[in-house]
């Protein structure tokens, strides 16, 4: 991929949450600065998650609380781009929802089942893991999909970061659906080409000029540089040195944090 030069030259920049400007909803050293100096520049800007467990008005409370100047505007919800995509392909359709918390807000028009409704579902949509992805409610999942009901994920993330370590996140659950199956899930948020696609359409913005923040190397970065965008890759988060070592490719850019981003783009090399 070819890199970005002078703040002047970037289009746009897309911008996880968990890991790269909070951990468990607290912001990370110098990450609000950093984004008020691309306010003050004007650089356009969407924050890009996988974060099943709040709406896009929740996520934008929480950030702004915590003095980030966002709005439910700029952030593209796993959730939301899962229930454009239903309406576009499956309208009308009843859908189990598996997930830890409530994101029926970013869920408008979707047809869910409730707790004890047997009717066949015909598509089964995994979100992110936690309490709720017990015995009964995968193998309920299970059932349905041995009846035929399509398998769509909100992201198939094996862990993320809180302030009490690493979690285990539903991908991990998710390939054992599949297996038990027999099928295959189709992913809608990163690192999926149409989640990206999203992003990029709702600022107007070309994937040459625009730049992916995130900490997860495969999901946020080396996805997004798939689709011809400028990967930056942060030190905080998920983010492990053998996981970096690992890798399926090299990030276009690594940050200790967020907070060097203005530093990076002001470079006159990029």
């Amino acid at each position: 991929m070819g890199t970005v030069g002078t703040m002047q030259r970037v289009g746009a920049v897309l911008i996880d949450i968990d890991g790269v400007l909070t951990v468990s909803w607290k912001p990370l050293p110098g990450a609000v600065e950093a984004m008020e100096r691309l306010r003050e520049r004007g650089v356009p800007l969407a924050l890009v998650t996988n974060t099943t467990a709040r709406t896009r008005e929740s996520v934008a409370a929480a950030l702004s609380g915590a003095g980030f100047p966002v709005t439910a505007d700029d952030i593209l919800t796993a959730p939301a781009a899962t229930a454009a995509h239903l309406a576009r392909h499956f309208p009308g359709a009843r859908c189990l929802l598996l997930n830890s918390g409530d994101i029926a807000g970013d869920l408008e028009g979707v047809t869910l089942l409730g707790p004890e409704d047997d009717t066949p579902a015909e598509v089964v949509v995994v979100g992110g893991a936690g309490p709720e992805f017990g015995y009964a409610e995968l193998n309920r999942a299970f059932a349905h999909l041995q009846r035929g009901a399509r398998l769509v994920a909100m992201h198939r993330n094996l862990y993320w970061r809180t302030d009490a370590g690493l979690q285990l996140d539903s991908g991990a659950f998710l390939t054992g659906l599949e297996q038990a199956a027999g099928t295959e899930a189709e992913v809608l948020g990163k690192p999926s080409a149409a989640f990206f696609a999203t992003a990029l359409a709702r600022l107007g913005a070309d994937p040459a000029g625009t730049l992916m923040v995130g900490d997860d190397i495969e999901s946020d970065v080396l996805a997004a540089q798939r689709q011809g965008l400028t990967g930056v890759l942060v030190r905080t988060g998920k983010y492990r040195p053998e996981t970096h070592r690992d890798a399926s490719g090299t990030p276009d850019h690594v940050l200790d944090s967020f907070a060097d981003l203005p530093r990076l783009l002001e470079r006159p090399d990029g």
